[in-house]
């Protein structure tokens, strides 16, 4: 004779493993959908800075002090009564708003094995810059201290014409998905301020690194 209350035991707790699996299911499912939308939405905000390009319009740089137009797909690089300007024109080739929020300078080469700077040790920006997605905008920076660490080295590669690496630490506009991209510049033949610039290398400081996921 059959067990009923057995049998019934073992079919109610054979439906609550089925509504369990279903249920772990639906939330793995919905969590991936979450990612996925999250990750769709971060990259409709995320910036890109690249060098601008040579048929790009000039951007007008402005100092306290100084003023001067650099040409697009170059960077600018110059002493002047003792203080040093410098300056890249960008493009962003991203689908979000970059705004920049510091730079730090390496008056020598630097490869694009090499890591980046500390973001502790940037010098942040004195005034906000922004460069909207697929437009044109500059990164600038000058040296005005005397007492400057950076002084010796640049003036050195003033002089010398060695090359300068430039980080730039930028972000979308919520604040989210900060970016460390580094720029060669390459001194000119004819001695002159105007310096050729690459892009060498972007780091993401927020969220999953590309090269090691």
């Amino acid at each position: 004779m059959a067990d009923w209350v057995t049998i019934s035991s073992l079919a109610t707790a054979g439906g609550t493993l089925v509504l369990a699996m279903a249920t772990f299911a639906s939330v793995r499912s919905a969590n991936r959908s979450a990612r996925v939308a999250e990750r769709s939405l971060l990259v409709g905000l995320r910036p890109v800075l690249v060098p601008s390009r040579p048929e790009d319009p000039p951007e007008r740089v402005t100092f306290v002090e100084r003023g001067f137009v650099v040409n697009g797909g170059s960077a600018h690089v110059e002493e002047a009564d003792g203080l040093f300007y410098l300056a890249i024109p960008l493009r962003n080739v991203g689908s979000g708003l970059a705004v920049l929020h510091g730079w730090h300078i390496t008056p020598r080469r630097r490869m694009a094995s090499d890591d980046h700077a500390d973001p502790e040790d940037f010098r942040l920006a004195i005034r906000d810059l922004y460069v909207a997605p697929g437009d044109t905008g500059y990164w600038q920076g000058a040296i005005r201290d005397q007492d400057d660490p950076l002084r010796a080295g640049l003036t050195e590669a003033v002089a010398e014409r060695h090359p300068i690496a430039v980080e730039v630490l930028y972000g979308d506009h919520e604040g989210g998905q900060r970016t460390i991209s580094r720029f060669g510049l390459l001194p000119s033949e004819d001695d002159g301020v105007e310096w050729s610039c690459n892009v060498l290398r972007h780091w993401r400081l927020d969220g999953v690194d590309p090269r090691q996921a």
